[in-house]
């Protein structure tokens, strides 16, 4: 009997290239990184038809108020790919996501992920799940269950993409945004750990496709190859949030990602204020110059694409700065004063760059 074919010698799921018993063996490697990555409140384990999360832990809010996000890593992937390293990609899956939900004060609850190959290789689905209940654990949430499709004939077989969905809880007298935020407060930046999961098709055609860079090339300026700064995984910053609220009062927070610095803080500013955001007073990593210099990049379209070295933004009252700063600090945050809030008749609403980055 042929392999790829039933006993009766007709087709079968084998012969379109479907491999259940891969599948079956990805699970077996992954269970005990899903072990890893749970809270108390979850029920149940790995292989039921849906994740269970016992919810009466809600009846201590007042007002319990559910935020849920989804999102990907972008074409991130493919350095992935062609690389072989398959574990830090869930780092940046767990990041996009639950940064996103604790954007509004949300304590991170728990997490499904869905992972697309084209074929499954039992080790590599593994490897990506391990990544992302290892970010789970950063971020304080667990994974409650995921799915993995195998798509022959859509993808090549060492082809492969990652989604996850994600839900918080925040007390509703204690949700962050726009309505909160007054003149005067301080724009507190946060660094980020590298380019994050965004603007990579830039970053790949400059690179990849018009400097005709190999990824284990060693670039001086970065202290590394090419292809080791860009898969820096995304920072995780839900937890150093949630510790921000603890200690000090904050206005809101803003996930600094597809769009910018600018048009992301312009998200959270209320009509008729306006955030001012000096570049001086950080550098960026030489990363973001690499691109710029090698692209002949324009500085406008390189911050309207990348985050150019802040990943997260806190506003908070400037009252509250110096306990804010010290608290990040002694999580390990590189952080600083970046600009305020101002409502000065000269500025439309929203957010803007002033100066030139430190060099």
């Amino acid at each position: 009997m042929s392999e790829t074919h039933s006993a009766e010698g007709g087709a079968s799921y084998a012969a379109a290239g479907v491999d259940i018993e891969a599948g079956d063996r990805a699970v077996e490697l992954m269970k005990e990184w899903v072990k890893k990555a749970q809270r108390p409140e979850v029920l149940g384990g790995l292989g039921g038809f849906a994740g269970l999360f016992d919810a009466s832990a809600l009846k201590n809010y007042e007002r319990p108020l559910l935020a849920s996000a989804t999102d990907g890593v972008g074409t991130k992937v493919d350095i992935a790919r062609q690389l072989g390293v398959y574990d830090s990609i869930g780092h940046d899956l767990v990041a996009m996501v639950m940064d996103d939900i604790v954007v509004c004060g949300a304590e991170p609850l728990f997490m499904t992920d869905y992972i697309c190959v084209g074929k499954v290789h039992p080790e590599r689905v593994a490897a990506i799940v391990k990544g992302i209940a290892e970010g789970c654990v950063l971020a304080g949430c667990a994974l409650v269950g995921g799915e993995t499709a195998e798509h022959p004939g859509l993808l090549g077989e060492d082809d492969f993409d990652v989604a996850g969905a994600g839900t918080g809880v925040v007390e509703a007298d204690r949700l962050l945004g726009a309505d909160r935020i007054r003149t005067g407060d301080a724009v507190i930046a946060m660094a980020a750990s590298g380019l994050h999961s965004n603007g990579y098709s830039l970053v790949r055609h400059v690179l990849l496709n018009q400097a005709g860079l190999a990824l284990d090339t060693h670039i001086e300026e970065l202290g590394r190859t090419l292809g080791e700064e860009l898969l820096e995984p995304t920072k995780i910053y839900s937890l150093d949030c949630l510790a921000l609220m603890r200690t000090t009062e904050v206005h809101a927070f803003s996930h600094i990602t597809g769009g910018g610095l600018a048009a992301n803080l312009a998200r959270v500013i209320p009509d008729g204020l306006h955030a001012i955001v000096d570049r001086s007073t950080w550098t960026p990593a030489p990363i973001f110059d690499l691109v710029g210099r090698t692209g002949s990049v324009e500085r406008l379209e390189l911050e309207k694409t990348l985050n150019m070295g802040v990943g997260m933004i806190a506003i908070v009252p400037q009252e509250s700065t110096d306990v804010a700063l010290a608290t990040l600090s002694d999580r390990g945050v590189d952080a600083w004063v970046a600009g305020e809030i101002t409502d000065r008749g000269e500025h439309t609403t929203g957010a803007a760059l002033i100066g030139d980055y430190a060099s």
